[in-house]
């Protein structure tokens, strides 16, 4: 949970060096300090927890099940982009490939229509076959947990069903004509073989993606961790397996399933040469460190004040003594709830080099670790102001004790920038009045003071 502090700026005008007792030997008037309205340079600060973020990460699966052929990274290791780090050996993805094109050249010899079905019963039944593959698929694409590669495999099984959709009409049509005599039955047969071969044909294309995926290259230039968290991974492998049985019979019977619920967590221990793997667990993640940011967690009461390109300091509890520069390059909308009850905001931060107490450079941290990021959500240079110890709250007003011909005068006021120890005043004093800004509730209306 973020918390609002307040830090003030080099202060113009000395604002408690001017502090003198009112009538100390009095003793309603004792313990009571008056200081001088004067002007200073006023910082709002709010502190909220970080998390420190990489460039990009990301977790590198198992496309089917199998085992690690060739393993050519190890913990900590730089990978260029495009270099391949590991290889599976997955004789079920071989196997599904085979099956994937087998079933495609039957439907491309006109085969997948055996002789003496009703045509339009069997379209029919090509139709409803169809909707089930695509909605099998699209039901395994949500699972992929990279939102870039669901985001591509959900646009292909788009692309596949609109290209089944005018194949369908085409083969409708077909039909329609043979009805009214004005076609042939070959013809007919061609347009319905030509709907199908659009499944098969995203089957193929599906399988030969999944024997792709069995060489495990680094889609950017990173730091390489065997192993990853769980998740899960998807193909479009259902568009096979939806298939009318026609089909599937000339494939050699049904399509196994490559893809599981989700794959498991991996450790870099179980990430080895020869060691079985299923689809979807975690072979490889690679981290971009080049450049690194903060995930911070912002109470709800202070989000309203951050804004891009709001400036901050930060400070690690791995690196002692240094001072890190940070700037919001993003606030969100989606809130989330706190430990304490409350809601929370994550703004993200890009993170600039550090010094440490000496001057000295201080070391970039690695992801993952914690900080607190001080967002300098409001500053004001040269704002009359006075001691926040001057300041008195009672419901919606705040107030302060001005001293006007030697006696308390209770004034509204209204609060610009407020920091630690100095808070603008915007309007209710004017520079070089003279407020309590000791023992407050002590002081009466009309009280003598000097």
């Amino acid at each position: 949970m973020s918390m609002r502090r307040f830090t003030p700026l080099a202060v113009v005008g000395v604002l408690i060096a001017g502090l003198i007792s009112a009538c100390s030997g009095d003793d309603e008037t004792a313990g009571i300090r008056l200081a001088a309205v004067s002007r200073a340079d006023v910082a709002e600060v709010v502190e909220a927890p970080a998390t420190v973020t990489a460039r990009a990460t990301a977790t590198l699966r198992s496309p089917a099940e199998g085992t690690v052929r060739r393993l050519r990274v190890a913990d900590g290791d730089e990978v260029r982009k495009g270099e391949v780090l590991a290889r599976i050996a997955s004789p079920a993805a071989e196997e599904q490939l085979r099956q994937a094109r087998e079933a495609d050249r039957g439907v491309s010899g006109g085969g997948a229509v055996p002789a003496g079905v009703e045509l339009g019963s069997f379209q029919r039944r090509t139709d409803r076959t169809a909707r089930s593959g695509f909605t099998a698929a699209r039901r395994v694409a949500m699972k992929i947990p990279d939102t870039r590669q669901r985001a591509l495999v959900l646009a292909q099984i788009t692309k596949a069903q609109a290209d089944y959709a005018t194949a369908a009409a085409a083969a409708h049509n077909a039909l329609v004509q043979l009805d009214s005599g004005l076609g042939s039955v070959r013809q007919a047969m061609a347009s319905i073989a030509a709907a199908q071969q659009v499944q098969t044909r995203a089957a193929v294309r599906a399988a030969e993606r999944v024997a792709a995926g069995l060489t495990i290259k680094a889609p950017f230039a990173g730091v390489a961790s065997l192993g990853g968290p769980a998740g899960g991974a998807g193909d479009l492998s259902g568009l096979l397996g939806g298939l009318p049985p026609q089909a599937q019979a000339q494939a050699g019977g049904a399509v196994p399933s490559l893809t599981g619920g989700g794959g498991a967590a991996k450790d870099a221990a179980s990430v080895a040469e020869g060691a079985p793997i299923a689809s979807g667990d975690a072979v490889v993640t690679v981290t971009d460190v080049s450049r690194l940011g903060l995930s911070a967690e912002v109470d709800e009461t202070d989000v309203l004040d951050v804004k891009r390109g709001t400036p901050a300091t930060v400070e690690f509890d791995a690196v002692q003594g240094a001072t890190y520069r940070a700037e919001v390059t993003g606030v969100g909308v989606t809130p989330k709830e706190s430990t304490g009850g409350g809601v929370t905001y994550r703004v993200t931060l890009s993170l600039r080099r550090g010094t440490t107490a000496d001057g000295t450079a201080a070391p970039w941290p690695k992801p993952g670790m914690s900080a607190v990021v001080d967002l300098r959500v409001r500053e004001v240079g040269s704002a009359v102001s006075v001691p926040s110890s001057a300041i008195v709250t009672s419901g919606r007003d705040s107030t302060v004790w001005v001293v006007s011909g030697g006696r308390a005068q209770r004034r509204v006021v209204r609060l610009g920038a407020q920091g630690d120890t100095t808070v603008q005043v915007v309007s209710g004093v004017t520079e070089g009045e003279r407020v309590v800004v000791r023992g407050v509730n002590a002081v009466k209306q009309g009280q003598e003071l000097h």
